[in-house]
């Protein structure tokens, strides 16, 4: 099976010199779980940091993170490409796009500005000219619009949890942010946070956080429902790293216990059915759903997830669910639509007890019946493996195995194989899935390739 590899050059700090050409096992088949090898580069080209591909015009387009550019290149070849069009602008630190179902839209993410750009598609695959969408806004800013927490207050709701009769309703006293951007001192401080000295903060009875008490969604100790597996502050113990593999994040983000600078970073994009398309922001600790509508993106809403808690990756499961990995806080949160179609925060999970300070996750993929969730956590350099229960709604953590190389940026799950990029390794592992338990396995195959960070099967 062939796959495009995308990567860091040197404008990026890596070692790559464009897209390259991964084989595992045989190149025309649809397993994956034979040995690897880079045979060569599709076509040269500055940090390719993502790869997507349409399969519909043989084009494939590729994220230049450093340039702040999308460019497409057409196949010439096998195992060849050539660029289609010149780089066309997108926003600062792009790194992730993806091409609607029906090949006619690109959209693009950037971590840098928190960009959103739409691309129309020309038959042949040509690029369009870029819309922007909508800015995001920060749901811990003062003056952000109350509409904002839904995903909030559906998740108080879960345990009757009741934000009117606390006082919540609006942005007065109660500090629902933790004093993070909103005055939290003295008030219901519904995040945790060290700032506010009524429910919440340290020792604290905090919704979201705090680095005791009964957390609904972290703490480092007391009674979390989803959380209190990792160091204090936040949400579940977010450590202030975080480094996604970039020499920006890792200036971004000077180190443990630091504060974040609150920056709108979009992420990545997934397209839903019905036209809905759902992206995701590590700044600020959304989810926005938006639909199609006239070539361009239309704005429907935002979940707002913990605070600090950083979702990166998407998945959406055959259950309607769709499942959002936390790169700052390594867990996994599952939203899903209520009766009006609005998107709600159903419940979470964190990936394991066994992440340590300083870890941070990666991308978040599915098996092949959809039964587990694997997450790449970058630090311990380790895989989460997550089971899915119930209809969906429900998640439950399995194991942590060895990721088998230095810094997971991305993985890929083709059949009963886990392929994993390793970015500071320089190197790409397949791992045998375990088709009843779902853990991988050691590492069977291995093959070098330049600064890694992402995986695209192509045909």
């Amino acid at each position: 099976m062939r796959f495009l590899v995308g990567g860091y050059s040197a404008d990026s700090g890596g070692i790559a010199t464009g897209i390259g050409v991964l084989i595992a096992g045989e190149p025309e088949s649809g397993s994956a779980g034979g040995p690897l090898a880079l045979v060569g580069e599709a076509v040269s080209a500055s940090s390719p940091s993502w790869v997507t591909w349409n399969e519909r015009t043989d084009v494939a387009y590729a994220t230049l993170e450093a340039e702040g550019t999308v460019q497409a290149f057409r196949r010439v070849g096998a195992e060849r490409f050539a660029p289609l069009g010149d780089p066309v602008e997108a926003g600062e630190a792009v790194c992730h796009a993806a091409v609607s179902p029906d090949g006619s839209t690109l959209v693009a993410t950037c971590w840098g500005d928190g960009r959103v750009v739409r691309y129309p598609l020309a038959a042949d695959g040509r690029i369009g000219r870029p819309s922007f969408a909508p800015a995001a806004v920060d749901p811990a800013a003062p003056g952000a619009p109350t509409e904002a927490v839904s995903g909030v207050e559906a998740a108080a709701a879960e345990v009757g949890i009741d934000l009117a009769a606390l006082g919540l309703g609006g942005r007065g006293d109660a500090g629902l942010f933790g004093g993070r951007g909103l005055d939290g001192v003295g008030g219901v401080d519904l995040f945790g946070g060290a700032g506010a000295d009524a429910v919440g903060g340290v020792g604290g009875g905090a919704l979201f956080g705090g680095a005791g008490g009964g957390a609904l969604f972290g703490g480092a100790g007391g009674g979390a429902l989803f959380g209190g597996v990792r160091g204090g502050g936040g949400v579940g113990g977010v450590d202030g790293t975080g480094d996604a593999g970039g020499d920006a994040e890792a200036a971004a983000f000077p180190g443990p216990g630091a504060e974040r600078e609150r920056v709108s970073r979009a992420h990545q994009t997934v397209f839903l059915s019905g036209g809905l398309v759902a992206t995701s922001d590590l700044g600020f600790d959304l989810v926005r759903f938006w639909r199609l509508v006239d070539g361009k993106l239309r704005p429907l809403h935002d979940v707002v997830l913990p605070y600090g808690s950083g979702p990166r990756h998407m998945v959406w499961h055959p259950s309607g669910h769709l499942y959002v990995v936390t790169e700052y806080s390594c867990e996994v949160f599952v939203l899903a639509p209520d009766a009006s179609g609005r998107w709600r925060l159903v419940s979470g999970t964190p990936l394991g007890a066994g992440t340590l300070p300083g870890d941070s996750a990666a991308e978040l993929a599915a098996s092949r019946d959809s039964g587990f969730l694997y997450a790449g956590v970058r630090g311990s350099n380790t895989i989460a493996v997550v089971a899915v229960r119930g209809a969906g709604e429900t998640l439950s953590p399995v194991a942590l195995v060895e990721a088998g190389v230095d810094w997971p940026r991305h993985h890929r799950v083709v059949r009963d194989t886990l392929l994993i990029a390793g970015e500071r390794s320089d190197d790409v592992v397949s791992l045998t899935l375990d088709i009843r338990s779902g853990i991988p396995g050691r590492v069977r195959h291995r093959a070098p390739a330049p600064s890694p960070t992402c995986l695209t099967p192509f045909v």
